[in-house]
C-alpha cells in the first residue's frame, strides 16, 4: 500500500519548507525500489483549503491536486513555513482546523515547519503538548497559546505523532526520521548521505516527550546500558549479560525493550555501528581495525553487518562521508 504524504498549502508559505519534504520521500521511495525492486509505493497529494492555488512568498502560484475532502486516510501530512504574521493563514484557512483535529484523532502523523505551527496550535492538538517554533515567533505563540510546552532549547520536538521543527533544516531531519520510520534504516542513511553534508545521528537529536520517550527508570537496565557502552568492543552474549544482571534472558529482553524501544541487540549493533561510523570518517585506521575496536573479529562478517546497517561497504561510506568533510 502507498505512504500517502499529504502537503498542506498556504498563502506565503516558504515553497522549500514543503518541496524539500517531497524531494526527500521520493529519494527514498526511489531507494526502496531500486533496492527491492518493487513497484511505487509513494502518493504525494497537495491540498488547499478551498481547493484554489495559493501564492507563495517567492511570487509564483502552487495548484492543489486533492481537496480535503479526497484526502480522509493520511500516513504524514506536512506544514509549511510561513512568511511573515501566520495570523494570516489562520483567518485565510480555516477549514485547516478541523481536518488536523480528525487526523491528529485518527493517530496520523503530523511534521509542522517554524511559524506553521500555529496551525496546530490554534487547532488545539498542541495543548499540553511539547513544541517548538521559529525562534522570531516564539514569543508570540507563547503568549497567544500559553498551555503550550513551548521548548526554546530544542530545534524538533515529538509528541504523540507531532513533529514541530524550528527551522527548515531541521524539518529537513524530521522528515528523514519519518523516512527511517518507514522505509527502514538503511534507506534513511542514504536520505542523510544524499541531503546533508554530514552523517547525523537524527532519532537521537530530537527532543522527545517523557511519556513518549520512555527514559532509562529501569536502574538495572541502566546500569546494562552503561556496561555496555563500556565493553561493546568484547563478545557480548545476551543470556549471559541477563544473567550477570539477575534477570532471565526473557524477563531481560522485555525489560530493555521497554527501557530503550529496542532489543538488546539492537542496541548493541547500534552502539557498536555508531563507533564505527565515528572512526571511518575521522580515522585512517585500517577497516579491519575499526572492526576489532568496535567488536568485530571477522572481516567478511563484519563488512556484511555494515552493509545492512547502512546500505554501503565500510570502505564506500568512508569514501563518501569523506568526499563531503570540510576542512
Amino acid at each position: 500500500m502507498a505512504f500517502k504524504l499529504t502537503l498542506l498549502l498556504c498563502d506565503n508559505m516558504l515553497v522549500s519548507s514543503s518541496s524539500l519534504a517531497a524531494e526527500i520521500f521520493n529519494f527514498a521511495a526511489a531507494m526502496t525500489r531500486a533496492r527491492t525492486h518493487t513497484a511505487g509505493d509513494l502518493e504525494i497529494r497537495r491540498i488547499s483549503s478551498d481547493d484554489k492555488p495559493v501564492y507563495t512568498s517567492s511570487g509564483f502560484t502552487v495548484e492543489p491536486t486533492h481537496s480535503l475532502d479526497d484526502v480522509s486516510n493520511n500516513d504524514l501530512i506536512h506544514i509549511p513555513a510561513l512568511w511573515r504574521n501566520p495570523r494570516r493563514a489562520i483567518k485565510k484557512h480555516p477549514q485547516y482546523m478541523p481536518f488536523l483535529r480528525q487526523q491528529h484523532e485518527k493517530n496520523c502523523s503530523i511534521t509542522a515547519v517554524g511559524t506553521g505551527v500555529c496551525l496546530l496550535a490554534e487547532a488545539g492538538i498542541l495543548d499540553g503538548k511539547l513544541a517548538t517554533t521559529h525562534w522570531h515567533y516564539f514569543d508570540d505563540l507563547k503568549k497567544q497559546y500559553p498551555s503550550i510546552k513551548l521548548d526554546r532549547h530544542h530545534f524538533k520536538t515529538e509528541e504523540n505523532n507531532i513533529y514541530c521543527a524550528a527551522s527548515i533544516n531541521a524539518m529537513a531531519e524530521l522528515i528523514i526520521h519519518q523516512v527511517g520510520n518507514h522505509y527502514g534504516h538503511i534507506v534513511s542513511q542514504q536520505a542523510q548521505r544524499q541531503f546533508f553534508h554530514e552523517i547525523r545521528n537524527i532519532p537521537d537529536s530530537i527532543h522527545f516527550d517523557d511519556e513518549t520517550h520512555v527514559s532509562h527508570t529501569d536502574e538495572s537496565i541502566a546500569d546494562c546500558l552503561l556496561w555496555m557502552q563500556d565493553n561493546f568492543s568484547k563478545a557480548i552474549s545476551i543470556s549471559a549479560l541477563a544473567s550477570q544482571f539477575g534477570m532471565t534472558t526473557r524477563s531481560f529482553n522485555r525489560r530493555f525493550k521497554t527501557a530503550t524501544g529496542l532489543t538488546p541487540n539492537q542496541y548493541l549493533t547500534k552502539t557498536r555501528m555508531d563507533f564505527v561510523c565515528d572512526l571511518l570518517k575521522t580515522t585512517d585506521l585500517p577497516i579491519l581495525e575499526v572492526a576489532n575496536y568496535a567488536g568485530f573479529f571477522d572481516a567478511s562478517w563484519f563488512s556484511y553487518r555494515f552493509r545492512q546497517w547502512s546500505g554501503n561497504s565500510p570502505s564506500d561510506y568512508r569514501q563518501t562521508v569523506r568526499a563531503k568533510l570540510f576542512n
